[in-house]
């Protein structure tokens, strides 16, 4: 039999049950509903902790908003449970109606599975309905409609008046199960027609908007903007453009109304803009300025009409990105160069090789033979003394370096991807004979290895060596050509490519480059020396970017020994 007191303290609930259910209509967005939800359980229902299990699109339950406990509420939110662990759940226990209680004797079966979970300490249970701490109950919320699906579940823990609900309890958590699903439902689709309305404004934006109102966007955008002509003999002419646009490219309005933006394009970006489409499209190209200069910036072109019939026009946003292409290109140089020297890199040089080259049937691996070394002595010219004089005070360093090649698409003006047969327009790199000048220029590859670095190191530092690395950079820089290529492999390791060389070019280019080097070095008040080391291999056709460093490399070393051999007799 019910207790006199009963009937008012259903009235108090279903007062608190109305309030908190009047909360979920007032709820802005779809996390502010699920967030009332949760509150509403522990304000409204009287349980001390409230959880939302939202089922998300790929059918797996995220725990979406938490209510009683701030610290479990930073633990668990935001946290998954498979769909699979929900159904097993919402499939055993004791079924109230609807609402599914897991009682704390079954639910240790569950301790393993991956769905978040929170419970409240407590003592054990001393009646037989009391709550006992491993209990659970489950609200779930369906969609309304002939076909119900699951939307979400509110899970409880221990009610405040430490008792298992009653029915009353039960039939108040499941009535706002019910108004929670509704109120969900709503949130979300409000939040799906705003997006709709989002976009449809977007979409919609110029075609709606008024003269003044377009007026005013248009002429006080803190980004340029103009407007073209679409159709007939002026076809892009400029029509409109607001002060910002006039600034950034520092010509008056009346003057700019002369141009298009085909005009005013920097000649290397012209089929760039060409390719542009009209409705939709985006383009980054440069634009010229008043005084001569050009800047990057991105172009956004969208169509708008006059009227509903009138004459159609293109709307351009003009966005200066400036700033960001330097920025690029600082990050584009700093990954194909060397960060010491500011020499091109390993990759670098791996990628300008890997251009010139191609798999042409029947080509040949240049190596080094025994032959090589005895031929250097002459081959750098007359006068060339193969002794380091150098060498004797700062040792000789060792010759088991390993190198790492990077691989980059773009160097030299050879470009395999072309239409047709690569070789009908690639001039194939060949090597000049062996020993005779038979007049052929082909890529030479000087491998550069200085002699006497590391004494340097161990003696003054790595300050004093890294200022050694700079200076001998410069001065490789300054003994080259401007089409050729000095690159640092890393260490005291430095590669030249030139291209069009003979045998003895490259051989006196060799002798120049040492030349150039062996000058004293002044660091902090000091003088320092080093010598170089020189190998000459060729790239040619139909070997591989590692062929040519090796051929080149393994040159260098038969020279210094070949140089070391010398100096010891001598000694």
């Amino acid at each position: 039999m019910e207790t006199e007191s009963e009937p008012y303290v259903r009235l108090a609930t279903l007062r608190q049950l109305h309030q908190v259910v009047a909360n979920l209509n007032t709820a802005r967005s779809l996390a502010d509903t699920l967030q009332t939800v949760a509150d509403g359980v522990t304000t409204g229902l009287g349980y001390e902790l409230a959880c939302v299990n939202l089922v998300r699109p790929d059918g797996d339950l995220v725990v979406a908003a938490f209510a009683g406990n701030a610290a479990a509420e930073a633990l668990i939110t935001g946290r998954v449970g498979s769909r699979a662990s929900w159904d097993r759940r919402l499939s055993m226990g004791e079924s109230w109606e609807d609402l599914r209680f897991i009682p704390h004797t079954e639910g240790w079966v569950l301790i393993d599975d991956d769905v978040p979970q929170w419970h409240t300490d407590g003592p054990e249970p001393r009646f037989e309905d009391e709550w006992h701490p491993r209990d659970r109950l489950y609200a779930p919320m369906y969609t309304s409609g002939g076909q119900r699906e699951l939307l979400g579940v509110i899970s409880v823990d221990r009610p405040r008046n430490g008792r298992r609900p009653g029915a009353w309890g039960r039939e108040a958590l499941q009535m706002y199960a019910s108004q929670s699903a509704i109120a969900i439902s709503n949130a979300r689709l409000r939040s799906n027609m705003q997006r709709a309305l989002v976009r449809l404004e977007r979409e919609q934006q110029a075609l709606r908007a008024s003269e003044e109102s377009f007026r005013q966007a248009f002429e006080y955008a803190p980004s340029g903007m103009a407007i073209a002509e679409m159709g007939g003999d002026q076809q892009g002419r400029l029509l409109r453009t607001n002060d910002a646009l006039c600034r950034l490219l520092g010509r008056p309005a009346a003057v700019m109304r002369r141009y298009s933006f085909a005009d005013l394009v920097h000649p290397e970006d012209v089929g760039t803009l060409l390719r542009t489409s009209a409705e939709g499209g985006r383009a980054e190209l440069r634009l010229a300025r008043r005084d001569g200069s050009y800047v990057w910036v991105s172009l956004r072109n969208s169509v708008v009409a006059d009227t509903a019939d009138g004459p159609r026009f293109l709307l351009t946003h003009v966005e200066d990105i400036e700033e960001r292409k330097r920025h690029e290109l600082q990050l584009r140089h700093r990954a194909s160069h060397d960060a010491l020297t500011g020499l091109p890199n390993s990759a670098e040089l791996r990628a300008r090789l890997s251009a010139r080259l191609c798999d042409r049937p029947g080509g040949r691996a240049v190596r080094a033979t025994a032959a090589d070394a005895a031929g250097y002595g002459g081959a750098y010219g007359e006068g060339y003394d193969p002794v380091v004089p150098y060498e004797a005070e700062y040792g000789a360093e060792g010759y088991g370096a390993e190198y790492e090649y990077g691989y980059r698409g773009d160097g030299f003006d050879f470009d395999p991807s072309a239409s047709g047969s690569p070789y009908d327009t690639h001039v194939h790199a060949v090597a000049p004979g062996a020993g005779v000048d038979d007049g052929t220029k082909g890529l030479a590859v000087l491998f550069c290895d200085l002699d006497g670095f590391k004494s340097i190191n161990d003696r003054f530092g790595h300050h004093t060596g890294d200022a050694v690395l700079i200076e001998v950079a410069r001065r490789l820089t300054d003994g080259v050509r401007d089409g050729d290529t000095v690159a640092r492999l890393g260490g005291d390791e430095f590669v030249v490519l030139a291209d069009g060389l003979g045998a003895a070019d490259a051989a006196d280019l060799a002798v120049r480059l040492r030349n150039g080097i062996i000058p004293p070095i002044r660091v902090d008040g000091r003088a320092v020396r080093v010598g170089a080391s020189f190998g000459i291999g060729w790239a040619e056709c139909g070997m591989t970017v590692e062929e040519v460093l090796n051929s080149a490399d393994q040159r260098m070393y038969m020279e210094k020994r070949s140089r070391a051999k010398v100096h010891r007799r001598a000694g």
